[in-house]
């Protein structure tokens, strides 16, 4: 029967060096999630914003006029959702509805101290949509 070598230096210590890369990359994985979950989830609930607005804006009513009341929801939603002051706003009438366009860029922290940033890209225009348009 054949010895087993025991001399197996090459092999040692790589189950360390395993762990500390995968807890590397979870960390970097998770650093970068914890940054820009936040600003997408602005974003999607600012677009639904955006489309409510203009809907509001269609039942707009009485002595309110359609384009001051989505210009007051996005100004709000805006506050609301941290959306940057240097943004690109217009509200305007386009065939009958008032249509929103917002657009706006915002540089995430992917990975630690700077080392690179992500730019997220904002620009949606909201138009009503819908049964209320069918005539």
């Amino acid at each position: 029967m054949k010895k087993l070598s025991s001399n197996r230096s090459s092999e040692r210590g790589s189950a360390g060096i395993k762990l500390i890369l995968v807890l590397t990359v979870i960390v970097l994985v998770g650093h970068a999630g914890i940054n820009y979950v936040p600003v997408a989830y602005q974003g999607a609930s600012f677009r639904q914003e955006m489309d409510t607005a203009v809907v509001r804006g269609l039942g707009a009513s009485g002595r309110i006029r359609p384009q001051e009341a989505v210009t007051a929801s996005i100004q709000k939603a805006s506050y609301d959702y941290d959306i940057p002051n240097d943004a690109f706003v217009e509200i305007k009438p386009v065939n009958g509805v008032i249509e929103a366009r917002v657009a706006y860029q915002r540089k995430i922290d992917m990975l630690p101290f700077g080392l690179y940033k992500y730019v997220y890209d904002f620009d949606y225009t909201a138009k009503p949509v819908g049964y209320l348009l069918k005539q």
